[in-house]
């Protein structure tokens, strides 16, 4: 099986599992485990932030973000196909409380200084007001786009005027970085706290990181506790996301692979699919997505549906070159 599903399917290398074998270890609720601690401060610097927070998923660091950004009652603007929004169970209102502000970006999924500046709603005796402004990027439900750092900017200027925070949904923010050619601390230059994933492209087996301001990560550390992610002699994994940070320079290696397979897919009858910009190829399609999904997986071929007439593939680092013409071939019989 070709698994294009998602760059969550990786495999640790060898080094990784070393790196957790060999882990120096500490009880992390107690802020004694070193490796956890180097983890974090690794990122910060990575991402021009004070301080981190290590958690297990990419979706608890977005939800301890907007948990320990705002108050109950208030409103969070996002963009209305954003993870946070669309494939997080709700988790803004469920665990934070929070009325969404959905705001349609345009067609890479980007939002504007004028939308937002009209969907701020200012407190007062009637309403909550406006708690946060939630960015994602790359956007995975536009298809892997990376978003330039002048864009992300412009709606934290306007947040900045009105007061409201900005948190950056940064789950593929290298890929980002790579495709942009920019280094990660300018494209969250202009937010107060931004979420990292490394296990998706960079193959650690789990993991991600919330960074932000010293104060921001004390009360972040309360609200991941309430959450359920204290983690004890949490090395073990932290170790492997180590190695992952070292893997941000061979991420254009998966965009290269995506444009090949990109055009690939686009050359076979019943897809139309444009280039990617970074490692997320979403094909439309004149079948059922489920249909083509399945015909896929009975040639060796891992893909999901990511509506009804489109269909999303994702390279990653345990899929080559070969690798990905093995799959171009495998989808041409699928849809023979």
């Amino acid at each position: 099986m070709i698994d294009l599903r998602s760059d969550t399917v990786t495999k640790p290398d060898d080094a990784m599992r070393t790196a957790a074998r060999d882990a120096e270890v500490g009880d992390d609720v107690y802020g004694e485990d070193p490796t956890v601690n180097e983890l974090e401060s690794r990122v910060a610097d990575v991402l021009g932030m004070q301080d981190a927070l290590f958690v297990p998923s990419g979706t608890m660091g977005n939800q301890v973000a907007v948990r320990t950004h705002t108050d109950r009652g208030e409103e969070v603007i996002l963009e209305r196909e954003s993870h946070v929004y669309k494939w997080e169970l709700g988790g803004v209102a469920q665990h934070s409380g929070l009325q969404a502000r959905p705001v349609e970006g345009d067609d890479r999924g980007v939002v504007s200084p004028e939308q937002v500046r009209e969907a701020f709603v200012e407190a007062d005796g009637h309403r909550a007001g406006t708690g946060l402004l939630a960015l994602e990027n790359t956007h995975n439900s536009k298809g892997g786009t990376a978003i330039a750092a002048e864009k992300i900017d412009a709606v934290a200027s306007v947040a900045r005027e009105h007061d409201v925070p900005v948190h950056l949904d940064g789950a593929r923010l290298f890929n980002a970085s790579a495709a942009l050619d920019e280094p990660a601390d300018r494209l969250t230059k202009s937010v107060d706290s931004a979420m990292v994933c490394l296990s998706k492209g960079l193959g650690a087996p789990v993991g991600s990181v919330l960074a932000g301001s010293t104060e921001f990560i004390e009360r972040a550390h309360r609200v991941r506790k309430l959450m359920g992610g204290g983690m004890r002699q949490a090395g073990i994994i932290a170790a492997p996301g180590l190695r992952a940070l070292e893997n941000r320079d061979r991420l254009s290696e998966d965009h290269e692979h995506a444009r090949r397979l990109a055009a690939g897919l686009d050359d076979i009858e019943g897809l139309s699919v444009p280039e990617p910009e970074t490692n997320i190829v979403v094909a439309e399609t004149v079948d059922p997505a489920e249909d083509i999904v399945a015909a896929c997986e009975h040639e060796g071929v891992g893909c999901v549906a990511f509506g009804e007439y489109r269909v999303r593939f994702c390279t990653h680092w345990d899929v080559d070159e070969d690798g990905i013409e093995t799959a171009l071939a495998a989808v041409e019989r699928a849809l023979a």
